[in-house]
């Protein structure tokens, strides 16, 4: 068992993520007596795994009680997350709105993308996994929206590049895609209510993004970047800490 746990922590470590199907995350997420031995070992050295029903991964992170004696005061780790600037933490959360809270309410209802309708109010049927209820949204309907209040399309795409980087998002062409950190590191109890009724809460009184561009984008200048909005606020004490 130790052997295992071991192997699967210097993985995680090696990875970033894993698969919740990888058999050896299987393990540790029905097994007691396996995950109590994952969780001492990681807690020895200042970790935690992370895991969420609603994703299709897992990750380690800091546990809350080591992050000041790694970054220090909280005024300050707080404003420098994985390097993000305010309107790069903004980009994320608006992205994590757009993305996953649609997501969220299709798992919670079990509801896949291309259910039959009949099949859309089984309860006994479980949680669709995120590949088969995750939509993304269109890059230039984004900056549509967006572009104005995140630094324009250049600093806008510097972000998009940091997070995709960072494994937050995955790109396809237009179309910016759930990766697999999105769902992992921040936390949806906390900050639903603050951005529906929020930071974002103009953003929710219209229709959601969509995955094909809905209008057509004039022409982006790349100016210096404005303040960013109030979603930046709302995510900077609610990012867990990722070990890779």
């Amino acid at each position: 068992m130790n052997d295992d746990a071991q192997i699967l922590i210097a993985r995680l470590l090696t990875h970033q993520t894993l698969r919740r199907d990888d058999k050896m995350v299987k393990r540790a997420l029905s097994d007691d007596l396996f995950r109590t031995e994952l969780d001492k070992r990681l807690l020895e050295c200042g970790l935690k795994l992370l895991d969420n029903v609603y994703a299709d991964h897992v990750t380690l992170a800091l546990h809350r009680n080591v992050e000041p004696k790694i970054f220090g005061a909280k005024d300050i780790w707080q404003n420098n997350n994985f390097g993000l600037t305010r309107d790069g933490v903004a980009l994320l959360v608006v992205l994590w709105a757009q993305i996953i809270l649609p997501k969220r309410q299709r798992q919670e209802t079990h509801q896949a993308i291309d259910v039959d309708q009949s099949d859309m109010f089984d309860k006994d049927n479980p949680i669709p996994r995120a590949e088969d209820t995750s939509i993304g949204i269109s890059y230039t309907t984004l900056l549509a929206d967006f572009g104005d209040k995140l630094g324009k399309k250049t600093r806008m795409d510097m972000n998009l590049g940091l997070l995709s980087k960072l494994g937050f998002i995955e790109r396809r062409g237009d179309v910016i895609l759930e990766g697999p950190l999105l769902d992992l590191l921040m936390d949806t109890d906390v900050l639903k209510e603050r951005i529906i009724n929020g930071a974002l809460a103009d953003v929710f009184k219209r229709a959601p993004l969509a995955a094909a561009p809905r209008r057509h984008v004039s022409e982006a200048a790349n100016d210096e970047p404005q303040e960013a909005p109030e979603a930046a606020a709302a995510a900077d004490t609610d990012i867990d800490t990722p070990q890779a």
